[in-house]
């Protein structure tokens, strides 16, 4: 815990009789996160992000008829430190989720696939939002984003029992130069994290790469390097799906934008901590799936949606340097 944070406070004042303005500030602080004073006096670590929510609602508020300022405060002991930080304490909000994620856990094969499914994704909306307001993160938050990703994972394995179990192993760095004129095969019916892999190889370990897609993973021929399926050379290693295994293997690591990626793949292919960007991509994709009339042709449409992805993730990233 930083005990040096600064903090904006917006102090207001609204008439009595603008009930309908008072209730749409309350929501609207409410949703970033504010930490409340006193009646009138609200509180945020002072970011960017924090000084545009809090002048926007001081707007709203003077357009209302009221009056608004923000202000930069700070503590002035260590009981107003821990006070303040007391304020944005997420535990209670983390732990009934917990709860939820944890008995859903415990019963999820009494329950149907749908029923899961939709039960998956308002959980994992219900901690983004969550996640969005812990300024101060700790174990709570780490406690429920790793209940959520082994109950994502087990219904994974539900839903799609032809999907890799993951394997506990080191995974060993190698070099791309011995990967090079092979072929590599794969699951048929393409799906983003087998189709994020072929990109990967074909685009940045082996662009000579010729790829086999396979009904059955008995299938896959002795001279081919096999990747996402039980027993293939590469797939899933304890909590990270082939496209992150790959990444790791061929020391991609260092490069944020793959990062980035990689964390989409992940929540679209295992579930587990959600990407704002994910929705729109798995829509993309399933439209691409559905417009195609085989795995190579799934392949060369999706390689340029990745490719378009990879460049927005290392262009936005250079503007931040």
């Amino acid at each position: 815990m930083n005990k040096s944070t600064p903090w904006l406070a917006l102090i207001i004042s609204l008439p009595t009789s603008n009930a309908t303005a008072r209730m749409r500030v309350w929501r609207a602080l409410k949703s970033t996160g504010c930490g409340v004073l006193r009646d009138g006096v609200y509180v945020l670590p002072d970011n960017p992000a924090a000084k545009i929510n809090l002048k926007t609602q001081a707007g709203e508020i003077i357009r209302a008829g009221g009056t608004a300022y923000v202000v930069k405060i700070s503590s002035t002991d260590s009981a107003q430190d821990e006070f303040f930080y007391s304020l944005f304490n997420r535990t209670d909000d983390y732990a009934v989720l917990k709860l939820e994620i944890d008995t859903l856990l415990n019963t999820m094969e009494m329950h149907s696939i749908p029923t899961i499914r939709r039960t998956l994704l308002r959980l994992n909306r219900d901690f983004a939002a969550i996640a969005d307001i812990d300024f101060f993160p700790g174990e709570a938050r780490e406690q429920t984003a790793n209940s959520l990703a082994q109950a994502s994972a087990e219904f994974a394995a539900l839903a799609n029992p032809d999907e890799p179990h993951p394997i506990k192993r080191k995974i060993k760095k190698l070099y791309r130069a011995d990967f090079q004129n092979r072929t590599w095969a794969t699951r048929k019916k393409l799906w983003v994290d087998r189709m994020a892999s072929a990109w990967l190889i074909q685009r940045f370990i082996d662009p000579k790469a010729k790829f086999k897609w396979l009904g059955k993973p008995q299938d896959c021929p002795k001279n081919a390097l096999g990747f996402d399926f039980d027993g293939a050379t590469f797939t899933h290693v304890g909590s990270l799906v082939t496209f992150e295994v790959l990444l790791s293997t061929f020391d991609f690591a260092a490069d944020s934008a793959f990062a980035r990626m990689a964390a989409v793949v992940h929540f679209l292919d295992v579930g587990g901590i959600p990407v704002a960007e994910a929705t729109g991509l798995e829509m993309i994709l399933k439209g691409t799936r559905e417009r195609c009339k085989n795995d190579d042709e799934l392949l060369n449409e999706a390689a340029k949606i990745f490719d378009d992805l990879y460049l927005f993730y290392r262009n936005e990233e250079s503007t931040h340097d």
